[in-house]
């Protein structure tokens, strides 16, 4: 994710267990980090986009993330 500037939205990803990751407004798109693993991925065309791959970063068979802007 080099020469990639954050706009300052930020959506944080919550699970049963608590936050387990962070979407961030990039100014070429949408990327993520986990908690666990805290490096930025991807950038991601759309915000939904980069929900679903954060989503699919995690551990199999979590139904649903709540995700809530800051």
């Amino acid at each position: 994710m080099s020469n990639t500037t954050l706009t300052g939205k930020t959506w944080v990803a919550i699970g049963p267990a608590g936050v387990v990751g962070s979407v961030h407004q990039v100014d070429t798109g949408y990327t993520f980090k986990l908690i666990s693993d805290p490096g930025f991925r991807a950038v991601y065309p759309t915000l939904d986009a980069a929900k679903g791959a954060l989503g699919s970063s995690i551990v199999p068979g979590l139904d649903t993330l709540e995700f809530r802007e800051h």
